[in-house]
């Protein structure tokens, strides 16, 4: 397989500017990130109702791991300075606006993260919704991973 072609420009800038760093062996195999995925995201659904701002963000967080599993499988990976906004521009370069819904969390999971008043919180309807997308997410990147190689 060659390296997937859409966004390669981007790619290549954004380690250039160290926000990606290539990665090989090992490190190169994102299958432990989809299980990982898969787990927190199964979390996440179970304390819902109970705590929606935890779920939201483990959601989240499994729509991350998904997201890193795709970079990994490329040889990728995010660096300290790149970190999670640059997961968010690498999967929009290569894969488009079907994964969109990761930056919206992102910038939803930040204001829950980082609150600018003691009202940010999320609700049970939102936090399932965080659920659904993030469901989405990692289908894609299960259906995406077997398709990838190095970049």
């Amino acid at each position: 397989m060659s390296r997937w072609p859409r966004g390669e420009a981007e790619i290549e800038q954004l380690i250039v500017s160290k926000q990606l760093q290539q990665v090989i062996g090992g490190q190169a195999n994102g299958a432990h990130l989809l299980e990982k995925a898969a787990r927190t995201l199964e979390t996440a659904g179970e304390i819902a109702d109970q705590d929606p701002d935890s779920a939201y963000v483990l959601a989240y967080d499994a729509a991350r791991y998904a997201g890193t599993a795709i970079l990994a499988q490329q040889g990728l990976r995010p660096t300290t300075s790149g970190g999670h906004y640059a997961v968010e521009v690498a999967l929009r370069a290569q894969f488009g606006d079907g994964f969109r819904p990761f930056g919206a969390m992102r910038r939803r999971r930040n204001e829950l993260e980082y609150p600018s008043g003691p009202g940010e919180t999320t609700t049970k309807d939102e936090a399932r919704k965080a659920i659904q997308d993030a469901d989405g997410l990692l289908l894609a990147a299960q259906q995406l991973l077997p398709t990838l190689s190095t970049f």
